[in-house]
């Protein structure tokens, strides 16, 4: 099984720094350090393993290993599809389907985007928990990003704090939006009587959703999103407050009649690779039924 090894070559600028400070510099978080010196990583430089006061000199090999990674308990893994739309050493980018939950839940402990992960990466030899960084709802199909190692989920919790990490959505709605573009920011809370549900509510958190208008037909709306937030259930929660609920959100008072899930779809996602220093993006276009639909 393959651990998470970060290496670097220590340049005449990074030299007389202790590793202590040059790990703090490439954002290895106090956690990941203290989990690297004591459950079970280590820190090597020329081979030879050291503490975190060596001070770096120019032309060091320096290598850092992570602590093994496990799943969490009672996770299975699951030999399901797995649409992937790109791979590397540090991170995953799939095509989610509609119908297939991001993680177990107590309605549905099997077959989701996690067991199937598990799966796979028992099968490529990978030793690692699962990191899901942008979840999808059970019912939302399109672009999901998922970080191999803790550390990676790490740097892009940051880019997810920053607003770096872009989405954009395509969703059918009921009813005619009439305004060609918009912005509903309305807070947003779990509803006291639901566990799943949610509403726009005084008393809930922020969010954020631009939306525009791409056609009007039958007194359906087709659109494109964008999130400022990314709130449970934040697209169909603030459409629903539009007065246009999502085609086929029978919890938000969507009809079925035409579409049997919310007709949601995440189409793009961008970001920028902290390892190959460069901005990914990419499209995935509607799948079978929002096309029907259409």
């Amino acid at each position: 099984m393959a651990r998470f090894v970060l290496q670097w070559e220590i340049s005449a600028q990074q030299s007389g720094k202790m590793i202590r400070e040059f790990l703090k510099e490439n954002d290895i978080s106090k956690t990941a350090l203290t989990d690297i010196k004591f459950a079970g990583g280590f820190i090597a430089v020329n081979d030879a393993e050291v503490n975190v006061r060596y001070l770096l000199k120019e032309g060091d090999k320096l290598k850092v290993g992570f602590p093994e990674e496990t799943p969490s308990e009672g996770m299975k893994g699951e030999h399901l599809p797995l649409d992937i739309l790109y791979e590397d050493d540090y991170l995953l980018v799939v095509n989610k389907p509609a119908g297939m939950s991001s993680i177990p839940s107590r309605e549905h402990p099997t077959g989701s985007l996690a067991n199937s992960l598990i799966g796979y990466y028992q099968r490529i030899g990978l030793e690692s928990a699962t990191h899901i960084v942008t979840r999808l709802d059970r019912d939302t199909s399109g672009i999901v990003l998922i970080a191999k190692h803790r550390h990676v989920h790490h740097l892009f919790s940051q880019q997810q704090r920053s607003h770096e990490i872009k989405r954009v959505y395509e969703a059918i709605a009921e009813g005619e939006i009439t305004q060609d573009t918009g912005t509903i920011e309305q807070p947003i809370a779990r509803k006291k009587d639901s566990i799943i549900e949610r509403e726009v509510s005084d008393e809930g958190r922020y969010a954020c959703t631009h939306y525009h208008v791409l056609s009007r037909k039958n007194g359906f709306t087709y659109l494109q999103l964008r999130l400022e937030t990314g709130r449970t259930h934040q697209i169909r929660v603030h459409l629903t407050w539009l007065g246009h609920p999502l085609a086929g959100d029978e919890l938000y008072g969507g009809s079925r009649d035409l579409i049997t899930r919310q007709a949601l779809h995440c189409c793009r996602l961008s970001f920028y690779h902290p390892f190959l220093q460069k901005t990914l993006s990419f499209e995935q276009p509607l799948p079978e039924d929002m096309n029907c639909l259409l």
